[in-house]
């Protein structure tokens, strides 16, 4: 999926800066070292996204970079760190990015929230939206349950993801994760909306098509489990029936009942599995289901009646 969204084309020459900036805001720490001095680091386990981050920051800012590549000892998974030293042209880039604003003589200070000019236009917003998944979003196997999330350290920028989200009626929500903030969609057509907005259209047919299995397997599973509840209720049904039949059959005899309940009891003893529109369905001449219930009804009478 990440690898899908990485090789989206921008549509307009401003999406691909928006993507860069919620690339650098969720996987990037910014160092301070005194006035206009600063350093950016961004580390990810991802090499579609490290490879992506450094296409961006070489082509549209012309930034030096270092490229370390660390190996997890507790997962044996590479990890890619981007490191951009300090440099004339970052605290403008930092500026264009919606990370710092002011400069020209005005103090410099960090943005918490999205800078809305990244995001005026609506190509923009879901191309920010799409760094923001690449640098920090998570989607659980669609097969288990469906679940979506992309976590920040700020809540203002968690709040400015789900406004983005909003204005395309996807509606995220917001949960505190001790230091940071989760935004997470739960359900599955949400989720492929989102996926859609941001340009994985082919993983968004895929979570589709699982949604729809999903469902039909659900649907197939409640039909097995009502079968079989029916049949597990027609069977103790029958059960009873037969004890109340042996009972009455002690207590009166076979020929001492009218020849209605003599047939039924026949039908019933022969047929011992069969339902009562089953029964009447042999019956000769056939009855109706409630004909057969009311035989049902008047033998469970008379072995209320019989003495134990």
């Amino acid at each position: 999926m990440k690898d899908e969204l990485s090789h989206v084309a921008p549509t307009c020459s401003h999406c691909e800066k928006a993507t860069l900036a919620a690339l650098v805001r969720t996987e990037g720490t910014l160092f301070f070292s005194g006035q206009g001095r600063y350093r950016v680091e961004i580390a990810t386990d991802t090499a579609v996204v490290a490879r992506l981050a450094l296409r961006l920051l070489h082509q549209l800012f012309d930034l030096k970079t270092d490229l370390t590549i660390r190996r997890s000892v507790l997962h044996k998974t590479p990890n890619y760190l981007i490191e951009v030293p300090a440099q004339r042209a970052l605290p403008k880039a930092l500026r264009a990015l919606g990370i710092l604003s002011g400069g020209d003589g005005s103090p410099e200070e960090l943005v918490m929230g999205i800078w809305p000019p990244l995001v005026s236009k609506s190509c923009c917003a879901a191309a920010y939206l799409r760094g923001a998944f690449l640098g920090a979003g998570f989607i659980s196997n669609p097969r288990n349950d469906f679940h979506f999330e992309i976590t920040v350290e700020s809540e203002e920028l968690a709040r400015g993801l789900v406004e983005l989200m909003r204005q395309k009626d996807i509606n995220a929500r917001i949960m505190s994760r001790r230091s940071s903030s989760m935004v997470y969609l739960k359900s599955g057509n949400a989720i492929a909306e989102f996926l859609a907005y941001v340009g994985a259209h082919q993983s968004a047919l895929y979570l589709e098509e699982e949604r729809v299995v999903k469902s039909l397997r659900s649907d197939v599973n409640r039909q097995i489990n009502a079968e079989v509840a029916n049949q597990a209720k027609s069977a103790g049904a029958a059960v009873d029936q037969l004890v109340a039949i042996r009972r009455v059959l002690t207590a009166y005899g076979m020929e001492s009942l009218p020849p209605a309940l003599r047939d039924y009891i026949r039908l019933r003893v022969s047929h011992p599995d069969a339902t009562l529109k089953e029964l009447g369905e042999l019956a000769n001449p056939p009855l109706s289901k409630s004909a057969v219930y009311h035989r049902v009804r008047r033998i469970e009478e008379l072995a209320r009646e019989a003495k134990p």
